[in-house]
């Protein structure tokens, strides 16, 4: 008929919206609603623990912490820890092993805020700036291994791959908790952030395990923007102190560590930041609480 019949145009609409259900069931596996893009899943890591009084320090190997920006490599795809591509060259990622590989992407000791902007921008960036990036791998996610054995496997590998800007980082063991204070101290006065510690003998894993340890001078967490406390004196007008509340819902106040600009232009209301301190109060508020940085979610 070339007139529809009175019951047909819902019958329509029923077969159409049938149709997408079946196709939408045949792409998730009959699971119901699509999942979200692979770029949106934050991919599983290794991540480190704050080092206890108790540790055996000889059990672990131990490199230096870079300031840098984490990647993972698939073998096809570089992303963040958010699981967002990382908008690197294509000449960058054509060098890489056809392996998963994990680490840093680093410009050098104090240059985070310039690798920052540098990855975030989309299309590559400046590609003579990326000219300067280097690849810091620390892990083989999935190998079959215990951690010195990794290491070993990422130095050959990076080695064959014959490319400046792929890097193993180094490991080296420790005999006691005096060497690793003076390692340290070497790196710190170098202008580095701290240093890693990996259990030797540790098979891969992800998630948060003391089997990877972060030692720096002071201890870093991270905490959610409340409020813009106004400022005294040479700061009044402006931010006086950051008021934070941590994941378990405990507030504070962060007062130092901001550039006069960022006291002009504060960190919004609901940033995520990460901040600097000495061990907790006997309420469990850190010590000598220091503005960082505001986390970026790459």
């Amino acid at each position: 008929m070339g007139v529809w019949g009175r019951g047909e145009p819902g019958r329509l609409r029923r077969a159409i919206g049938l149709a997408a259900l079946a196709l939408s069931m045949a792409a998730t596996g009959g699971q119901g609603a699509p999942s979200a893009p692979a770029e949106s899943r934050p991919v599983a890591l290794l991540l480190a623990s704050e080092m206890p009084a108790s540790l055996d320090v000889a059990r672990y190997l131990v490199s230096e912490k870079f300031d840098g920006v984490r990647a993972h490599w698939d073998g096809q795809t570089l992303r963040f820890r958010s699981g967002r591509v990382v908008p690197a060259p294509g000449w960058f990622t054509e060098r890489l092993p056809r392996r998963p590989l994990d680490g840093e992407l680093w410009l050098g000791r104090g240059r985070f805020e310039a690798l920052s902007g540098l990855v975030r921008r989309e299309g590559g960036g400046d590609d003579a700036a990326w000219r300067e990036v280097k690849y810091l791998i620390f892990e083989l996610p999935g190998a079959d291994a215990g951690f010195a054995q990794r290491v070993e496997e990422i130095r050959r590998l990076v080695y064959a791959t014959g490319w400046p800007q792929l890097v193993a980082v180094e490991h080296t063991r420790v005999a006691s908790r005096a060497e690793l204070q003076r390692r340290l101290d070497e790196v710190v006065r170098a202008g580095g952030e701290g240093l890693m510690l990996h259990r030797a003998d540790a098979p891969y894993e992800t998630g948060r395990s003391d089997t990877l340890i972060k030692l720096k001078p002071t201890q870093d967490a991270e905490a959610t923007v409340v409020a813009h406390l106004p400022g005294k004196g040479r700061h009044e007008g402006r931010m006086g102190a950051l008021l934070l509340q941590t994941p378990q819902g405990l507030r504070f106040r962060v007062g130092t560590g901001f550039s006069d600009a960022q006291r002009e232009s504060p960190p919004p209301v609901g940033a995520l930041i990460t901040y600097t301190y000495r061990g907790l109060t006997a309420l469990g508020t850190p010590r000598f609480a220091s503005f960082l940085r505001v986390r970026e979610e790459f």
